[in-house]
């Protein structure tokens, strides 16, 4: 809009200058040429040389109730003077016109005098004409001060700056709703809950954004209501869950003792998933060394895969200023690590990282990731790709807290496809974790 805009008041502002720029030195040469031949003719007749008025258009009809000038006054009052051309002062030096408007001038003045007539002018300042009819031994010289050009660049490029700053400035309030509106959908497409919209504007904008407004409280009016019920079910599965345990470890047989307490954990597993996931609020926890906790929790080279090598690779390079809390790093790491061992495989590398002021966590498996086209869908809750890929315990909800613990620390979570192979889930935090 705003280059619309530009574009159409310049090429008004464009226009304009042709024409004003262009039309007024014509009609000014022209007036001028009419007053010189008007100032000859009062010459011409002041002095009874009939060679001199030969061909010069007739008197300037002054109306009736002027009575007609004495001889000379009218020369006098228009400042033109005879000089004989055998008396020429010395410092006077006649040549032809080479500036603009004394040419133009020079043309016209040849169209209404007789053929043969003379035209030159002086280094006077302003310069004078001088013009000498066929015959006559006298030149008739006529000042001649032709104003300097109106600056119409300076005006043309001042009002066109002018038009051009009032375009932006009405185009900026119409585009400021419009990128609200727009970062604020943004910001609720990645599940962060924003303040409503401001109604400003025309009243196109202001619908829109009302509208905008509305679905935001559908939407987390629905949120609400799904968090509510998993929060519930969670909570009412709780206690049932407690009874089954222990009376499972009270069954005689030790098989079917330990298939009941491992069902019975897969269950508890899930309510404890549906609880993070609907748990809203960030973590109001101390703050703790990311790299310290990661090697603490994960730096034991003890735990071998079934191969024979490490279960886990580390690589912590981003020191003690990076900090997250408690709770929330444990749970997204441990949501992390979960995931990579049952869906890929050992080894499990874990690395951090301070890359252009923002703090990484990199979490990588070697198994055979996820299809291109079909990790957007495993980013949103209770999402299985396949059912080969539930394993016990597990209700698709993995990767979507991690994303939502993410969110909720001002970080980011973005899942890849390893050039080498496994899948590789980034977390990136601003610089304030730092």
């Amino acid at each position: 809009m705003a280059l619309l805009s530009a574009a159409v008041l310049m090429a008004v502002q464009l226009g304009w200058f042709v024409l004003l720029a262009r039309q007024p030195p014509h009609h000014e040469v022209d007036g001028f040429a009419r007053g010189i031949l008007l100032a000859l003719r009062a010459a011409s007749e002041d002095h009874t040389d009939p060679a001199d008025s030969v061909g010069l258009p007739p008197a300037v009809h002054l109306g009736k109730s002027l009575d007609p000038p004495r001889d000379g006054d009218l020369s006098e009052v228009l400042r033109v003077r005879r000089v004989p051309a055998w008396n020429l002062p010395k410092d006077v030096h006649l040549h032809e016109p080479t500036r603009r408007p004394l040419v133009e001038l020079t043309h016209h003045l040849r169209e209404h005098l007789p053929p043969g007539t003379q035209i030159a002018v002086d280094d006077a300042r302003p310069p004078q004409l001088w013009v000498r009819f066929p015959g006559s031994a006298s030149w008739v010289v006529v000042p001649v001060d032709i104003p300097p050009p109106p600056r119409f660049v300076i005006e043309a490029i001042s009002m066109l700056v002018a038009a051009l700053t009032l375009s932006f400035l009405a185009a900026w309030q119409i585009q400021k709703p419009l990128a609200s509106l727009a970062q604020a959908a943004r910001r609720f497409g990645t599940g962060e809950r924003i303040a409503p919209l401001v109604g400003e504007g025309p009243r196109e904008l202001r619908e829109v954004s009302a509208s905008f407004n509305d679905m935001m409280r559908c939407v987390n009016e629905a949120e609400d209501d799904r968090v509510v019920m998993l929060s519930g079910i969670a909570h009412d599965l709780r206690t049932p869950l407690t009874r089954l345990k222990l009376r499972a470890s009270l069954m005689d047989d030790e098989t079917e003792r330990k298939g009941m307490l491992r069902d019975v954990d897969s269950l508890a597993h899930i309510v404890q998933q549906f609880l993070e996931f609907a748990q809203q609020a960030p973590d109001a926890d101390r703050l703790i060394e990311v790299d310290a906790f990661l090697q603490r929790q994960f730096g034991n080279p003890d735990e071998i895969e079934d191969g024979g090598g490490p279960l886990f690779v580390l690589d912590l390079r981003a020191g003690s200023p990076f900090r997250l809390p408690q709770v929330a790093l444990d749970r997204l790491v441990t949501n992390l690590v979960e995931n990579a061992l049952e869906y890929g495989a050992p080894p499990v590398e874990i690395a951090t990282a301070i890359e252009d002021g923002a703090c990484v966590i990199r979490v990588r498996d070697h198994g055979a990731g996820i299809e291109a086209d079909r990790i957007a869908a495993a980013m949103r809750p209770f999402v299985r790709l396949s059912a080969a890929r539930g394993g016990e315990g597990h209700c698709g909800l993995g990767l979507a807290i991690v994303a939502r613990l993410a969110r909720d620390n001002g970080g980011v979570c973005h899942v890849e496809n390893h050039p080498e192979g496994g899948l590789i889930v980034r977390l990136t935090f601003p610089a304030t974790h730092a």
